[in-house]
């Protein structure tokens, strides 16, 4: 593996599950394979999960770790030939080979800015990075996905699944917010890699890009999408046809205990308790979202294990 800015960077999904899993059991096994290595992290965006965990992944191989919040440090030119005289002072062209010289991996979160379009589905910040950057890049949430996300979503399927094609669901779910679709394309792209009985719930006008949901069916009705589901994946996001706007906050979109019944509960974390879930679903013995936290450790670990061993 060469970078990690999309879970089909990953050539054998299932192989890099298992590989995944087995870290578990010895996180400390491979600790060699990152001596004398760097990983610099650059947090566009504020992180929790993303940072701890990504952190945690590289120290367990033995990686030196550098942290930068770049907005709170300087503002980055993207665009070529703009002339630099307001308020950036560092473009990409320099700053992407200059931490390349620190650097042996790169890791980027850079949420979109929900306005334009074009532009959020263009991934300037990241693709910029994997352009100039002369060191692999790993996307820790861009503006149109999240595939670390993605694999820990992966990992926990595949560990606590009771069938071999499982149902799963993708429920949209209100939030007083207007979210990215980072999280959501992730998972559908996952989906198009997993041996799954896949549908999307949301109310209509919360359709995602068609680009990425086509061959998978969208059921309007929430409570028909669940029936016989075995996972059921809530997540806010706002409007991709009138885009980064709220259309809906309707409360009854809400996941409830009586409507996932028996079904399995995965969310990326953080979440509005009794908004996005009730109490109930999220204190049940069904919900899987710590363990889906925990996983992140491992995601973020095999791929930079997997990085680290081509480099």
């Amino acid at each position: 593996m060469k970078k990690y800015t999309a879970i089909n960077d990953i050539e054998n999904l299932s192989d890099t599950i298992q590989k995944a899993i087995q870290l578990k059991k010895n996180p400390y096994q491979c600790t060699h394979i990152g001596q004398h290595k760097t990983l610099v992290m650059l947090f566009f965006n504020a992180s929790l999960r993303t940072r701890l965990s990504t952190e945690k992944a590289a120290k367990n191989l033995g990686m030196q770790v550098s942290v930068l919040n770049v907005t709170n440090a300087w503002n980055m030119e993207f665009e070529d030939g703009a002339v630099m005289n307001l308020n950036t002072s560092e473009h990409i062209k320099e700053a992407a080979k200059v931490i390349s010289q620190y650097a042996d991996i790169i890791a980027v979160r850079a949420f979109p800015t929900l306005e334009d379009k074009e532009k959020d589905r263009a991934e300037t910040v990241l693709n910029s990075f994997v352009k100039y950057a002369t060191v692999p890049i790993v996307n820790m949430e861009s503006a149109t996905d999240h595939p670390l996300q993605a694999l820990a979503d992966a990992i926990t399927i595949t560990e606590t699944k009771t069938v071999a094609k499982p149902k799963v669901v993708l429920s949209w779910a209100p939030h007083p917010k207007a979210l990215p679709h980072s999280v959501a394309n992730a998972f559908i792209h996952l989906m198009h890699r997993m041996e799954v009985d896949f549908v999307i719930t949301h109310p209509k006008g919360y359709e995602l890009d068609p680009e990425i949901t086509k061959q998978f069916p969208i059921e309007y009705d929430q409570q028909k999408a669940f029936e016989n589901a075995d996972f059921i994946y809530a997540k806010n996001w706002s409007s991709f046809n009138d885009y980064g706007n709220i259309l809906n906050e309707d409360p009854n979109w809400m996941i409830t205990q009586e409507k996932i019944g028996a079904a399995k509960f995965m969310h990326c974390l953080p979440i509005r308790r009794n908004v996005v879930a009730e109490d109930a679903v999220l204190d049940g013995d069904n919900a899987l979202v710590i363990e889906q936290a925990n996983n992140r450790t491992f995601a973020a670990q095999i791929v930079l294990q997997e990085i680290l061993t081509h480099l």
